[in-house]
């Protein structure tokens, strides 16, 4: 957990933020800017800064899990994910997380 990182304070509880789905290790929320009709945010509860740091390949098969159980969940069919790398490639929260967004 880094003290900083705003996503770790919404996993941690501390704006009471209201989950869309949430696994031991990980939680979905919706976007508070979105760019489309659903943009949820698929995050570790464990702070990892980028996809680059990543090294868990069972944390990497539950982010992906939890992408399919939430779209099921919601009933959407069809849908865009984006991870954004790295602060040229877009990332503004330095916090591993996947873009949902879907009609």
């Amino acid at each position: 957990m880094d003290n900083e990182c705003i996503f770790c304070k919404i996993i941690n509880g501390d704006f009471g933020t209201e989950f869309v789905y949430e696994t031991e290790t990980t939680v979905v929320f919706n976007d508070i800017n979105p760019k489309a009709p659903i943009h949820m945010l698929v995050c570790p509860k464990k702070h990892i800064p980028s996809l680059n740091e990543l090294e868990d390949k069972n944390l990497m098969a539950d982010l992906l899990q939890t992408v399919k159980d939430v779209t099921q969940k919601i009933g959407l069919k069809s849908y865009k994910t984006e991870i954004n790398t790295g602060k040229e490639a877009g990332q503004e929260v330095f916090h591993l997380h996947i873009h949902i967004l879907g009609k």
